[in-house]
This record gives C-alpha cells, sequence and structure tokens, in this order.
C-alpha cells in the first residue's frame, strides 16, 4: 500500500477503509482515534458573563478539545442555541490560559459585526475587541485579543490579512464559503492560524461540494481533493442514495462537527413548541387567466429550445408563475395592488388581521425584495399600524434600528423580511408567528428564515405559516420536496436547479393549472 500522510491515514482509521482496500488500524493507531471522541474536562473561565446550558458547556470543551490537538472544528449546533456564546467562552479562556499571543480574527456577515460585538461585550467583558469595517477601516492587530471583520473586507484586503498568523480563525455562517472557486473562500483558505473554527446552522444547504469546501478550509486534504470527493461520496449519496458511503463519510466526519437540534428534548427541554400550518389559497380568475396565458407562451419556447437557453427559459417560466401566485402586480410591476387581486394575499392578511388582533408579532418572509415592497404597501393601506422592512439595500445601523425596534416597540407586530437579508443571525423573538409567503424549495433556506424567531430566548409556542397556492406549481413542487425529506435528511437536494432538466411532458405536467 502506497503511504500515507496524515489526512488520509486519519480519515482511513475512521472509515475502515482506503481507497477501495479494507483498511484496519494497528492499536497505537486505535487507540489515537479513540481519544478522538473524548473530550477534555475543562472549566469554564470564570471571566465568562453567562451561565452555559449543559449543551453549551460541553460544545465549549469539544471545541477546546480540538483546539488543543491542533484539529479543526465545525459547530453546527442548530440556528438559535447559542453558538456565539460557546465560541466567545473558548475565546475567553485562551486569553486566561496566555493562548492569544497574536489576535483571534472573527469573519461573519456584515449584519451580524454589531451583534458579535455586543455579544463579546456582554459575555466576556474582558476579552479586547476591534471591529475592521467600513471605509475608513484600519488591521491593527497589536493590542487586541480579537479582531471582528466581515467576508467582503477580507476578499478586499486579502493580503493585509495574510501578513499575520492569527491564534484563531473563526468563520461564523460557514455556509459563505460553500463555493470553493469564490474569491472570498479563496482568500479566508489564505490566511492562516493556529487554529480553525467553522459556525453554521446549514453545513450543507444545496449539495456535498459545500461540505467539503468547510473542511478545505479547516483541514485542508483531510477529505481529499475535490474531484476525489466528488466521486467517492457527493455523486453516490446525492445521484443514487448510497447510505453506505453516507455513513462513511459521517464517520469520517463525525470528531470535527458537532450538531445538536432544538427539536431534541435531550438537548433543550424548555424551549417551546413549533408548529407548522400549511396555509392553502387559491388563485383568483384574474391570477388564473394570467398564470395559464403565460404557461402557454413560455413552454411553447421550451420546446424549441435547448442547452442554456432552454433551462433560461425554464427558469424564466418559473419566476413567472411564482410572482403571479404572490400577486398579479408583482409580476406585472403595473397598478396599485389589492389584496382582493391575490388569492395569497387574501387569506394572508386574514391571518395578519388575526395575530394583530390578538396582539402578538409576525415576520412575513418573501424571497423577493419587490414583493416584500408591494406587501408593504398593501398592509399599510389596509391596516392601521406600523410596517417593518427589513432587506438587503438597508445600510448596518438600520437594520439594526430596525431589528431593535420590532423586538420591543409593543406598537410594531409586523415585520416584512426579504429571505435573503434575514436567513441568518438575526434574533427576532418576539415574533411568534412566521409567515413564509412564498416558499423557497430549499428546506435548509426556509428553516433558517423560521429559526429567527424559533432560538433559545423564545417564551411563546411559534407558529410558521406556509403559504401553497393549490393547482399550481407551487403545490406540486411542495409535493415533491415533502417526498424527498429521507433523501434531505442524508444530503440536501441542489436547490431548484433539477427542474431544468425535466423533460418538456414532465415540465408541462408540473407547471399547468390542475383542476382538482
Amino acid at each position: 500500500m502506497p503511504k500515507m500522510d496524515w489526512a488520509k491515514l486519519l480519515r482511513a482509521g475512521l472509515t475502515g477503509e482506503a481507497g477501495i482496500a479494507i483498511f484496519e488500524a494497528d492499536e497505537t493507531l486505535k487507540k489515537l482515534l479513540a481519544d478522538l471522541y473524548k473530550v477534555h474536562e475543562v472549566t469554564v473561565p470564570p471571566g465568562l458573563a453567562a451561565r452555559l446550558r449543559p449543551y453549551q458547556e460541553r460544545g465549549f470543551r469539544w471545541l477546546y478539545t480540538n483546539r488543543e490537538r491542533g484539529l479543526g472544528s465545525c459547530l453546527a449546533d442548530d440556528m438559535g442555541l447559542g453558538k456565539t456564546v460557546q465560541v466567545i467562552a473558548l475565546l475567553l479562556k485562551l486569553k486566561e490560559e496566555g493562548g492569544l499571543k497574536t489576535p483571534a480574527l472573527v469573519v461573519c456577515p456584515t449584519t451580524l459585526l454589531g451583534n458579535w460585538e455586543k455579544e463579546c461585550a456582554r459575555f466576556a467583558p474582558g476579552l479586547q475587541v476591534a471591529v475592521c469595517h467600513g471605509p475608513d477601516r484600519k488591521l491593527t492587530p497589536k493590542g487586541f485579543d480579537v479582531i471582528l471583520t466581515s467576508y467582503g473586507v477580507v476578499r478586499n484586503d486579502q493580503k493585509q490579512f495574510a501578513k499575520t498568523r492569527w491564534s484563531l480563525l473563526i468563520i461564523d455562517e460557514a455556509q459563505n464559503i460553500k463555493n470553493a472557486d469564490t474569491a472570498q473562500s479563496r482568500a479566508l483558505k489564505e490566511i492562516k492560524a493556529d487554529g480553525y473554527v467553522a459556525m453554521s446552522g446549514t453545513p450543507v444547504e444545496n449539495r456535498l461540494d459545500e461540505l467539503w469546501s468547510i473542511f478545505d478550509f479547516l483541514m485542508p486534504g483531510y477529505l481529499g481533493s475535490r474531484n476525489a470527493f466528488s466521486r467517492r461520496f457527493a455523486v453516490p449519496i446525492e445521484k443514487y442514495r448510497d447510505y453506505e458511503k453516507a455513513a462513511m463519510l459521517r464517520k469520517a466526519t463525525a470528531p470535527f462537527i458537532l450538531r445538536r437540534m432544538k427539536t431534541d428534548k435531550k438537548v433543550i427541554s424548555d424551549l417551546p413548541d413549533k408548529i407548522i400550518k400549511n396555509q392553502y389559497c387559491r388563485l383568483t380568475p384574474q391570477q388564473a387567466a394570467l398564470y395559464q396565458q403565460v404557461l402557454e407562451r413560455e413552454l411553447a419556447l421550451v420546446e424549441n429550445s435547448e442547452g442554456m437557453e432552454r433551462r433560461g427559459i425554464i427558469f424564466r417560466l418559473m419566476t413567472s408563475l411564482k410572482q403571479i401566485c404572490n400577486h398579479p402586480v408583482h409580476f406585472s410591476k403595473k397598478g396599485i395592488p389589492q389584496p382582493d387581486h391575490s388569492g395569497k394575499a387574501e387569506l394572508a392578511f386574514e391571518r395578519i388581521r388575526q395575530i394583530i388582533r390578538d396582539r402578538e408579532k409576525a415576520l412575513i418572509f418573501t424571497q423577493y425584495k419587490e414583493m416584500g415592497s408591494v406587501l408593504v404597501q398593501m398592509l399599510e393601506s389596509e391596516l392601521d399600524v406600523p410596517l417593518l422592512f427589513f432587506h438587503g439595500s438597508l445600510q448596518r445601523k438600520k437594520r439594526e434600528q430596525l431589528v431593535e425596534t420590532f423586538q420591543n416597540d409593543p406598537s410594531c407586530p409586523l415585520m416584512v423580511v426579504s429571505l435573503k437579508a434575514g436567513g441568518t443571525g438575526l434574533n427576532l423573538t418576539a415574533a411568534s408567528h412566521v409567515l413564509h409567503y412564498d416558499l423557497w424549495w430549499n428546506p435548509a433556506v426556509e428553516d433558517q428564515a423560521t429559526d429567527r424567531a424559533y432560538r433559545i430566548g423564545q417564551t411563546k409556542n411559534v407558529t410558521i405559516h406556509r403559504f401553497v397556492t393549490l393547482g399550481t406549481l407551487e403545490e406540486k413542487i411542495d409535493a415533491i420536496i415533502s417526498a424527498k425529506k429521507e433523501l434531505a435528511a442524508m444530503t440536501i437536494s441542489a436547490g431548484e436547479t433539477w427542474l431544468t432538466e425535466m423533460s418538456d411532458q414532465q415540465l408541462k405536467e408540473l407547471f399547468t393549472l390542475s383542476t382538482t
């Protein structure tokens, strides 16, 4: 057998396989592998101004142990279980033991910089923290324990960050490096540190290639080359549902990924319930006529096209039909939107009025910023309540103000949120209702949004309202996704791109209005 480097040896020992050969570890290696699952009994730093829950304390000890062993860690706890405080406890412990010879670098989305700054000040006032962001930013590591920055800044100032060897490199919302080919991912992987931590509630959103990219950051070479990983794991699992390969991949990654779920009462018993309700509506006659007209026109184009052009037409058709289901004005971009022109808007407004009558609060998610504007316009016209609209074009300070207002002002019961801007990092526990006005068809993205409200600090049951238009592609694709839940638990399906590979007949059946 050819000589193995440490990464291949470790992986072979954990999986019992080296390429096509069965691998049998010797006694020394077996002892080392068994130790991987043992966590050091380390005490929580006395300077931590927080009482960690038992599972958070275990998470802190696990992070500390892997750091001591020189191994990377992916903290993949469900959103809302408090990943940040576990990592802050690790940072404080390292400082108290003299382990921060140079600062730790925390890289997160811009929207979370304020959150990290506040939580460090709240839970670990002994840490000296600096934020490197904005047009007048300066990277000055000296004299600080932690530097906070964003993915965009690292991409633009990569050479500056690469000059320092950091004590610890932490990436929050690690799905930001899921595409290994982006300049952002490459820039981060050039930065050297004594230890690496990735934080993500969804380490796999669409494809297993994303998990490979995270491990390429944490432990380069451990899962082999990208092509080898694809052949060995991604294709067999995603394409052929190979459960043996899935089990082998779990064995290989288990010591380096810690994942706990909010729904597991053994993890957390005092979180209230999450109630999921599908809210079914029908198209108005105006919507149905428009849906049929667009469908016939675009399907004729699909039948006479191929390759990239065909895929482009299918995506355009899918988007158009989703917009028509939302509201005719969303599709046409003309006129003054009225709730009674859309079956979905009518039903959503019924639910919203009841929520306001009950003096509760709600988040209303849409994947389209322009639909968010339509909703705000209709809601302001129909309801005599202040409306907040959280979207990606807002500056960081304005976003923080909106969150503060929604959380603390009883006179603001509603916030419309564009899905991508509100998908990660926000704490909006004032809401006891989450309305998914249009569905993303990726369970991970939908769950991320839901978890803005369903997280630690939530004291009320949270009701999730998923709006589905009967007889349309919304209902049919939702049924397909539900049928794939078993596979989604193993690895999440590839977003919406699979639609473009359907035959003309399959597309016709999927998109055509059904009367039942």
